[in-house]
Order: structure tokens, then C-alpha cells, then sequence
């Protein structure tokens, strides 16, 4: 059972509860969201093949949940297996390739008109 926030204080939903959306990572389970609050957003998202992006005011979490993959950040490279937790500073280009399931945190709550494409998409 979802719970709004502005009424109770806090929101209860389960993952079930919330339908994946296609997004530049692959597909993305958006659980709390900036409409829940601003303050962060909580998505399990699959990635196996994401544009290179990044975003001005957000900085993300991700925290790897199943699978391997690679993130490319900057001009690194980060191979992820579960458990790898990786922070990841606003302004910072980054894409993530192989096939892994992840938790990402954005702080503040991740909006899509943070969200930036450099020319070189690779």
C-alpha cells in the first residue's frame, strides 16, 4: 500500500506496485520519486547499454544488485559485480554496459530536465 508523504510523513510503496519505464540506462523501476519528495529518488534500474550522460545539480548512487557490467565514468572505467557501490559527483559523464540490475539514489531527486547528452555519446 502506497502512503503520500505530505499527509503521513513518510512513503511505504513496494517495487510491484510501480511499472518500469524505458529510460537512457535501460529500464527503470522509479519507486520514489521527486513527486514523493525532493530531497532524493530511489530506482532499481537494469542497464546494458545506457547513454553517456550527466547531470548539473544531481549526484547519483548507484549500488549494484545482480549482474556484471562496466561503468565508464569520466575517462574511467569501474567493472561492477553485486555489492559495488559507486558515487557518482553531478557533472560527471557517465554510461554503464554489460547487464546488471542497480539501485540508484539521486540527491537531489532525479528530474529529467537534469539530465545532459554530451556530443560524444560513446
Amino acid at each position: 500500500m502506497s502512503t503520500n508523504t505530505t499527509t503521513k510523513g513518510y512513503v511505504s510503496r513496494h517495487m510491484q506496485e510501480v511499472a518500469p519505464v524505458p529510460c537512457p540506462c535501460g529500464s527503470s523501476t522509479r519507486i520514489i520519486t521527486a513527486k514523493d519528495t525532493a530531497a532524493a529518488s530511489f530506482h532499481v534500474t537494469h542497464i546494458r547499454d545506457s547513454t553517456r550522460h550527466y547531470h548539473k545539480k544531481t549526484t547519483e548512487i548507484y549500488h549494484i544488485l545482480e549482474g556484471e557490467g562496466v561503468l565508464e565514468i569520466g575517462g574511467d572505467s569501474v567493472p561492477l559485480t553485486p555489492g559495488q557501490t559507486v558515487l557518482i559527483e553531478a557533472g560527471t559523464p557517465h554510461r554503464g554496459y554489460g547487464d546488471f540490475k542497480t539501485i540508484v539514489v539521486a540527491v537531489p531527486a532525479f528530474d529529467a530536465g537534469d539530465e545532459f547528452f554530451p556530443d560524444d555519446n560513446h
